[in-house]
């Protein structure tokens, strides 16, 4: 199966792999098998047989055109595509025998050699953002399936555990709490543990496995129990890293809440922004309970030891409460959007209300203003009709011409002002 991934040990160094043959006759070279010139293979002009070319993953394939993105990367458009290389890949190599350090390589072909004439040890192998043909190689050396092989090369997998015969591949994605920006950080590792290895393949800053490997060659009596401590040793560093990203999100909900009460104007979009976290944040972490009951429930098919069985059961317990705690910020933080959408309604409310009373006065006064000046109009008309002193006007020389325009000046202002004081504009 793994050889027919390509002899990556080759390629690793270099030199290129004769391609495999296909017996049958054939025209000498510079000739092609059929007619036309598409799709037909070269045939070898000593043997006169078809050579067929090698079976490459779709990670190492090339062709006229530009491939399609993979499906991890197209569904996210965040996905960092173009990150580089790492110019040493290889972390740290060691061989362990009873759980001490025996070895250690400075390659990874010189690992592969330890580990075939020393029976009875472990290779521990640690890479980061390794280049395709390294990870190939590894792959041939350990059979490893080329599903896991690929996913492993892509990269952006959500945590899982697959079983491919006596190998483990385990998928984990561990996170940091950046203080200065308020945000989470997430690392991807993939880790291959097999009878006699386990292979680390980090995408990322953490999780930090030097910590992991100094805590494990500290313990000889844990180390010498095989590549499951290994794997229980990292699961346990991934959660405990956990710890300080819930602190770290207990202390912006904290802050988010008091910022809602204290009506911030800004306090929505960190809202929405923390609960983005969260969400990836939980992303990483709920998978994590399946992964270790599906461990638990191979302890005894596979002959797991009882005390790492205790250990992984611990670890399953830490990873609950931090499931708990995240879900329990998801939903503390939909209420608190909640609030805070009914506080800044209420305060609309409250702002609106108040424009309105401001208008109702405002129109009351307009009201008494436009009475008084009704009231005054009427005086101010007779008046003037009045006083335009036209010789042909017969009030003008009536005796009783002034008591009349008084009285008639009295009688409207009182009619108007009656009219007004009954509607309640005066």
């Amino acid at each position: 199966m793994a050889r027919s991934l390509v002899d990556s040990a080759d390629l690793a160094r270099g030199s290129p792999r004769a391609p495999r043959r296909e017996s049958g006759p054939g025209p000498p070279l510079g000739r092609l098998t059929g007619r036309g010139q598409r799709g037909l293979r070269p045939i070898c002009p000593d043997t006169q047989e078809v050579l067929v070319p090698e079976w490459r993953p779709r990670s190492l394939r090339r062709s006229r055109h530009t491939a399609p993105p993979a499906p991890e990367h197209s569904m996210d458009p965040r996905s960092d595509d173009e990150r580089p290389l790492a110019d040493r890949p290889l972390i740290d190599t060691a061989i362990y025998r009873d759980g001490v350090r025996v070895a250690t390589p400075a390659s990874l072909a010189e690992t592969y050699r330890h580990l075939r004439r020393e029976p009875g040890t472990m290779a521990w192998i640690g890479l980061y953002r390794p280049a395709e043909e390294e990870l190939l190689a590894a792959a041939d050396e350990f059979d490893l399936h080329k599903l896991a092989v690929e996913d492993a090369i892509v990269a952006h997998q959500r945590p899982k555990i697959e079983r491919y015969g006596d190998t483990l591949f385990v998928v984990l994605r561990a996170a940091t709490y950046v203080d200065e920006a308020e945000e989470v950080s997430f690392g991807e590792l993939h880790l291959f543990v097999g009878p006699n290895f386990v292979l680390t393949v980090r995408h990322g800053q953490s999780p930090d496995m030097s910590a992991v490997r100094r805590r494990m060659e500290e313990d000889p009596d844990l180390l010498r129990r095989g590549p499951e401590a290994v794997l229980y040793a990292v699961l346990d560093n991934v959660v405990d890293g956990y710890a300080p990203v819930i602190a770290g999100l207990q202390n912006d909900i904290d802050e988010i809440e008091t910022e809602v009460f204290e009506a911030e104007p800004h306090v929505s979009r960190r809202i929405y922004e923390l609960t983005r976290e969260v969400i990836e944040f939980q992303r990483a972490t709920q998978p994590l309970l399946s992964i270790l009951r599906n461990l638990e429930a191979g302890f005894d098919k596979y002959g797991i030891d009882e005390e790492l069985q205790r250990y992984l059961r611990d670890v399953a317990d830490h990873a609950t409460t931090v499931g708990e705690r995240v879900d329990g910020f998801r939903q503390l933080l939909d209420k608190i959007l909640t609030v805070n959408a009914t506080m800044v309604t209420q305060a609309q409310n409250d702002e609106m209300q108040k424009m309105t009373e401001a208008s109702l006065a405002q129109n009351e006064e307009v009201k008494k203003i436009s009475a008084w000046a009704a009231i005054l109009f009427a005086p101010t008309l007779i008046g003037t009709v009045y006083g335009m002193n036209f010789d042909l006007m017969p009030e003008l020389h009536w005796d009783l011409g002034y008591p009349f325009a008084v009285i008639l000046m009295a009688a409207v202002c009182l009619t108007l002002y009656t009219i007004f004081k009954r509607r309640n504009w005066l």
